[in-house]
């Protein structure tokens, strides 16, 4: 199993997301003092008589004053079974890509509904992005189950009714959990209830600790995006050539076989530096610089790839797009993708599909897609890259799309196969 687990919250406005961080903070002791400290003066300043720990989470000041969370809070605490990374993302249908861009990563997510208010549409777009994005367990947090008196019957119907969602969406029962809890008084975060004797599964913090996760994907083939190409041209490496990056995938050793891509040209790794020194492996997340045996022309943006299983070089993108931006997509419309540290001019020549998240239904050749939407896109690009299906590899089969007018971010992009209920609806 492994020590660390990323995760994500998500859930609508007012469902005590922050809350609930705030509570695990507190909890689980993984709070400073003067933090401790702050929190406890600013809550007195709000006339509160205990603390309110959301503002554990909820740093910005303009956050605090909308009394909402509006950016990705990243927040890291560890007990003595695991360390967690935990992104805390907003619950404003405006921001959903930010819940994109925290859940990008998540090996679990935690979904927050109120009581009383049980799945909305808010909670079900979410799903789908989770769904979307491959998140493989979901947690349905159903909270202020004080404020409904502790009522079994309102959590059953609230579980039933987000788990019959989520299996059509996709997941597998046993990848969903539905936990009662209250992060206001800490009922099942961290502390089992005695007001919840009905319900026997474990709190939300036994379940973070105990849940298996897919580890990070050294097993998978080796993928080496290329950041920087590195010639010191001093006296004492007068024909050094380096190529440096993060290692997306996989490991490597000295002797290696790789490919270089979109080129497709085979050479060998001779060495693998770090400053400490080199090593005699490297596995996925190390930054390192490779050498090769051969002067190979390597830039900025190609891919470095064993050679037993190299990725598909493409023109043609058959991918799925959750679009971010206020501006709508519309067909022909001319874009930049960024992949990897590769970012190349592309056309979306066909809209295929537009999923409808509350329906779990599929609209053929939409016009366009809107902010927050999800589809199916055909998209050409003026120069070949290197790309794996985003199912088989997260970290190669993800890209951007950029507005080339003015550099900002369009849409998150998934390679290849789109999700069953993203094909196009039957004629």
């Amino acid at each position: 199993m492994s020590d660390l687990l990323r995760l994500a919250t998500a859930g609508s406005v007012d469902d005590g997301k922050s809350t609930l961080v705030g509570r695990l903070l507190y909890d689980t002791k993984s709070v400073l003092a003067d933090q401790l400290d702050a929190v406890h003066r600013a809550s007195v300043d709000k006339g509160l008589s205990t603390p309110d720990l959301s503002l554990l989470v909820d740093g910005l000041r303009s956050e605090r004053e909308q009394g909402i969370t509006i950016d990705v809070a990243y927040r890291y605490f560890a007990t003595p079974r695991r360390s967690f990374v935990l992104a805390d993302t907003p619950g404003h249908v405006q921001y959903t890509r930010n819940t994109v861009t925290g859940a990008s990563t998540a090996q679990l997510a935690v979904l927050l509904v109120d009581a009383r208010k049980g799945v909305v549409e808010q909670t079900r777009r979410h799903a789908a992005v989770l769904a979307l994005l491959g998140v493989p367990r979901l947690v349905i947090a159903v909270n202020k189950i004080d404020l409904v008196d502790y009522d079994e019957a309102t959590f059953e119907v609230i579980a039933k009714d987000f788990t019959d969602h989520a299996t059509a969406l996709g997941y597998p029962l046993g990848s969903v959990l539905a936990i009662p809890v209250s992060a206001l008084v800490g009922d099942n975060v961290v502390e089992r209830s005695p007001r919840t004797p009905w319900y026997a599964g474990p709190t939300l913090l036994e379940h973070l600790e105990t849940v298996p996760v897919e580890p990070d994907p050294h097993d998978a083939p080796f993928r080496f995006p290329v950041q920087y190409v590195i010639r010191p041209r001093t006296p004492e490496y007068p024909d050094y050539r380096g190529y440096a990056g993060q290692i997306a995938s996989g490991t490597i050793a000295p002797g290696d076989e790789v490919v270089v891509l979109p080129a497709g040209i085979a050479t060998t790794v001779t060495r693998i530096d770090t400053p400490d020194g080199p090593l005699a492996e490297a596995a996925a997340g190390r930054s390192v610089t490779l050498l090769l045996a051969d002067d190979v022309d390597i830039s900025r943006g190609d891919l470095i790839a064993t050679a037993a299983t190299p990725p598909r070089v493409v023109d043609q993108l058959d991918a799925t797009l959750a679009w971010l931006a206020d501006k709508p997509l519309r067909h022909n419309a001319r874009l930049l993708v960024k992949h990897g540290a590769r970012t190349v001019q592309a056309i979306a020549t066909t809209l295929v599909s537009r999923f409808d998240e509350q329906r779990l239904s599929t609209v053929a050749n939409p016009e366009n897609l809107q902010l927050n939407e999800i589809g199916r896109v055909l998209l050409r690009t003026a120069e070949p890259l290197p790309v794996d299906d985003y199912g088989a590899n997260r970290r190669t089969g993800a890209f951007l799309v950029i507005d080339p007018s003015d550099g900002t971010t369009l849409a998150a992009g998934l390679v290849g196969a789109p999700q069953p209920l993203l094909a196009p609806a039957p004629a």
